[in-house]
């Protein structure tokens, strides 16, 4: 079973669509979503929530969007609404009689873990404690699937860190299963085991990150040693001031091709800005 089967989403607005989507997120595994700022992600992942109305067919874990499916889902959203006069105590009080696996143990090893103050009031927390609170709410739930849009922004590298570690450990129990969107793409590396790309409202490559990891990569070349490279091999092209940066996404065929040609490793961030700001071949 799949925890997420997207088939052929569309969802228009006045100045924006969705074309066309589609892709699936395996149960037991991380889906990391990626793009440029409005390119769809939330509103993919408002789709897959139903709040918002959309075309085309969206089952999580096997079916369709209902109030027993609601109970096995946690989001976290950073528009979400939380009371301002609200303690952390008090929001227990609230989502403990909305979820029925509601665990108030660990909702507070959470609080401790992530330094959460249990009394001051939610409009007196910074962003980041604003967001952690949230990511603490969401886990206590114990759900079996978790929607999250930009988890750990605003959030230092030592609680980013700390956050991911227990979306790991999240990830223990193989039945659970992230979707997640960021623009920070190192905490994606760490923690995802597939990447989708969106980009103006369309999919442009749904791949295990162990293809881009393994398959693709950068060369870095002159203009005279990039007219001699097969156009074929190549994705995208970027001209720099004193050099060209080439993305291949088969590395081995290019190196039995180009053997004295150095071929960089590509991040996940380096892949989407030459796909973004690069040109074909």
């Amino acid at each position: 079973m799949k925890a997420i089967e997207i088939k052929n989403l569309n969802k228009k607005y006045k100045d924006f669509e969705l074309k066309d989507i589609n892709f699936d997120v395996e149960k037991g595994t991380v889906m990391g979503l990626i793009g440029a700022n409005g390119s769809g992600k939330t509103t993919i992942l408002k789709s897959i929530l139903s709040i918002i109305k959309y075309d085309g067919d969206i089952r999580i874990l096997g079916e369709e969007i209902s109030r027993e499916i609601k109970d096995k889902v946690s989001s976290v959203f950073e528009e979400y609404f939380i009371g301002e006069y609200l303690s952390s105590k008090e929001v227990e009080k609230i989502y403990s009689d909305i979820y029925s696996k509601w665990d108030s143990n660990y909702f507070h090893e959470l609080l401790e873990k992530l330094d959460i103050p249990k009394n001051k009031k939610y409009k007196d927390f910074s962003k980041g404690m604003k967001i952690k609170l949230k990511i603490a709410i969401a886990l206590s739930s114990r759900p079996k699937l978790l929607i999250l849009d930009e988890p750990t922004s605003g959030l230092d590298p030592v609680i980013r860190s700390e956050i991911l570690d227990i979306f790991l450990e999240y990830m223990e129990d193989e039945d659970n299963s992230i979707l997640i969107s960021s623009h920070i793409t190192t905490d994606l590396e760490k923690i995802a085991d597939y990447i989708t790309f969106i980009d103006d409202g369309q999919v442009i490559f749904s791949k295990e990150k162990y293809d881009l990891e393994e398959n693709y990569g950068i060369v870095r070349v002159s203009e005279e040693d990039f007219e001699k490279i097969d156009k074929s091999l190549i994705k995208k092209f970027k001209k720099e001031k004193y050099q060209i940066n080439v993305l291949v996404d088969d590395v081995e065929k290019f190196r039995k091709n180009y053997p004295n040609f150095v071929v960089d490793r590509s991040t996940i961030d380096e892949i989407m800005v030459l796909y973004l700001r690069g040109d074909k071949a």
